[in-house]
């Protein structure tokens, strides 16, 4: 079982501004749309909200202490253990995972989640922005030595209609196993 966390960073963590996200990235949606697909997600109330609705193809498990009035295809867990628990079992009987691919649950925001489910998280998915921009929200920090760069594709876009092209990057960080700090050195890992 893989515990992903997928996120959109700015370069100094935010990732979140007033409930949204202080960009618009149609490329990201892509790749989200992409990583995600088939997959349990796991997301906190207010994630849950700024959703706009039940995004197909893809269990939802929200973690909320208060009740919520949720859909078909969303699940409620109190908390962590029991969101993680609901999601992995929704993994399991995914019909990606009945293809022979590795269960994975991804967890999508907001920022007390990613904290909650970083230690346990056996990869990350991130855009990496490489713009500073002004939020409220941001991503909690991390070990970068505790993870091996998979892959790194680089992008170039606006961050809202209109805007000057950004450099952004999808990539995928795997946790290490045996300890050593390792960099990826393909020519798709070198900025």
């Amino acid at each position: 079982m893989r515990l992903a966390l997928i996120a959109a960073v700015a370069a100094n963590g935010v990732i979140g501004r007033e409930g949204g996200m202080p960009w618009h990235l149609p490329q990201d949606f892509r790749y989200f749309k992409n990583q995600t697909m088939g997959w349990p997600m796991v997301m906190g109330r207010r994630t849950w909200a700024s959703l706009p609705g039940l995004l197909p193809g893809r269990p939802h498990v929200v973690l909320s202490s208060q009740p919520l009035d949720l859909p078909p295809g969303a699940y409620l867990a109190a908390d962590w253990g029991q969101a993680r628990r609901l999601a992995s079992a929704l993994a399991v009987k995914t019909d990606a995972a009945m293809a022979g691919r590795t269960p994975t649950v991804f967890v999508i925001g907001g920022a007390q989640l990613y904290a909650l489910a970083l230690p346990e998280a056996s990869d990350l998915y991130l855009t990496e922005i490489a713009a500073q921009v002004q939020g409220d929200t941001v991503f909690p920090a991390w070990d970068r030595r505790a993870f091996v760069e998979m892959s790194r594709h680089p992008q170039h876009g606006p961050l809202q209609a209109g805007g000057a092209p950004v450099r952004f990057d999808f990539v995928h960080y795997q946790r290490r196993a045996d300890g050593a700090a390792r960099r990826c050195t393909r020519p798709a890992c070198v900025p």
